[in-house]
């Protein structure tokens, strides 16, 4: 499955969000992997992100991650950082950004 979000980072923050990504801790990718998550993307226009998540299950990928010390950290991290924060409890049909146009 693929789950679009949306999040934006503080304009005052940019060059730390980018800073934090590309130092993502290793335990925290390995748990991203397991829980069955194939790619993840981001994309930053301005202040304005835009993720990619492909998946074999979204509401799986939220529970095996929201306990875990590592990702706990890391939320926190990027608390700090974005502005708007995207609705991890959101799943099923109702997960992520509706999609517009397929080709």
């Amino acid at each position: 499955m693929r789950i679009a979000l949306h999040t934006r980072v503080r304009e005052d923050r940019i060059e730390d969000y980018e800073a934090a990504h590309r130092e993502v801790p290793a335990e925290l990718t390995t748990a991203i992997r397991a829980a069955g998550v194939t790619s993840w993307s981001i994309w930053r226009s301005g202040c304005e992100l835009f993720h990619l998540v492909e998946c074999e299950d979204y509401a799986r990928l939220l529970a095996e991650l929201e306990h875990l010390p590592v990702n706990i950290a890391w939320q926190a991290r990027m608390a700090e950082l974005l502005a708007v924060v995207h609705d991890y409890s959101q799943v099923g049909a109702e997960a992520g950004l509706p999609v517009v146009w397929q080709l």
